[in-house]
């Protein structure tokens, strides 16, 4: 039996748990993670509180690697120094929790085993599945989640999920070993920005439905200092994602209908505009049929980028990229 084969029966499994001031909570952490875990990275990010040196000191788990950043990089950063460690170590599945006890390690293989099971190549928490548990969750929290899951599901073209900043995820070696891990974004937007990068690769993504944890942790996250930087990253990362999908990798009837309905658009408003200002300067009124000449445009061109979206909609990867790789051409030629 050679290493592949032993790999599908007995996939190695790492956790990555970034650690920046979680001293109180991180060794009930690890204690509570089962022994479906190969590994556990400890990713100390420049902590002030000097995290690995005390996970080193007091936890006695053998499978604990504690690594260290030397500058602090952000939960991005942390993450993907830790994906990088168990690449490099050959894990297969590489799962990533919070060290704030916020997250139950104890649903570890609800998230390993769509990616066993060969349905995805990447799964992330939803906290917004059982509606009876939302009741508990912060209102301004669940306010602002609501926008952010709009908002992503635009820029990264996974319509199908919610929750975009929750950080429980999964992902299989040979997804993570293709994203760009100089270029993610290395703070608060890097789960967002994951999903963009995913996107691009084609991979498959599902929810895992989870009840979130509040204790007495404090967040780092303040709202008002990224709502700017999270517009314009999205804004940026739509153009990206369009620009890639539509016209670079690939061309569709979908590829006509953007720039047509967004020129028509623009088209019909700019000139209406000015129709209205002559109007109100002139004091006589545009006539009906200016009006419909004006309005058709803008018309049609909503048509248009509706028919965008529901192509853009339907196009949300379904065959996981981890398992493209597994089917070579000499395959076909044995076969046939």
């Amino acid at each position: 039996m050679d290493r592949n084969e032993l790999t599908n029966i007995f996939p190695k499994i790492a956790v990555v748990i970034p650690c920046y001031r979680v001293r109180k909570h991180i060794l009930g952490v690890i204690t509570q993670i089962g022994q479906e875990v190969d590994r556990i990275y400890i990713v100390d990010d420049c902590c002030p509180d000097n995290s690995g040196n005390f996970v080193e000191k007091r936890c006695k788990d053998e499978r604990v690697t504690v690594i260290r950043n030397l500058e602090n990089q952000g939960v991005g950063g942390a993450v993907m120094t830790g994906y990088q460690a168990a690449i490099g170590e050959g894990m297969d599945i590489i799962v990533k929790v919070d060290g704030d006890g916020q997250m139950d390690p104890k649903l570890i293989p609800d998230f390993i085993e769509p990616i066993l099971a060969g349905f995805a190549d990447y799964t992330k928490g939803n906290r917004f599945f059982d509606l009876e548990e939302i009741r508990a969750m912060p209102k301004l929290r669940i306010f602002g989640n609501a926008i952010l899951s709009f908002m992503t599901k635009i820029s990264s073209g996974y319509w199908d999920l919610f929750d975009p900043t929750n950080g429980y995820t999964a992902i299989h070696r040979d997804v993570a070993r293709h994203l760009p891990f100089t270029k993610i974004s290395r703070r608060y937007f890097f789960e967002t920005d994951m999903l963009f990068r995913l996107n691009l690769l084609r991979a498959v993504v599902i929810d895992i439905p989870m009840d979130a944890k509040y204790g007495d942790e404090v967040s780092n996250l303040k709202a008002s200092k990224i709502v700017g930087e999270f517009f314009f990253k999205h804004i940026r990362n739509l153009g990206k994602r369009i620009f890639y999908n539509y016209y670079l990798r690939d061309m569709s009837l979908a590829s006509f209908e953007l720039p047509i309905g967004s020129l028509m658009i623009a088209f019909g408003t700019i000139f209406g505009i000015i129709h209205w200002i002559n109007a109100l300067q002139s004091g006589i009124p545009t006539t009906a049929g200016t009006v419909m000449i004006l309005a058709l445009p803008i018309i049609i061109g909503i048509q248009f980028i509706l028919a965008f979206i529901g192509y853009d909609i339907s196009s949300v990867p379904k065959r996981p990229f981890h398992l493209q790789k597994k089917v070579r051409p000499e395959h076909y030629v044995k076969k046939y």
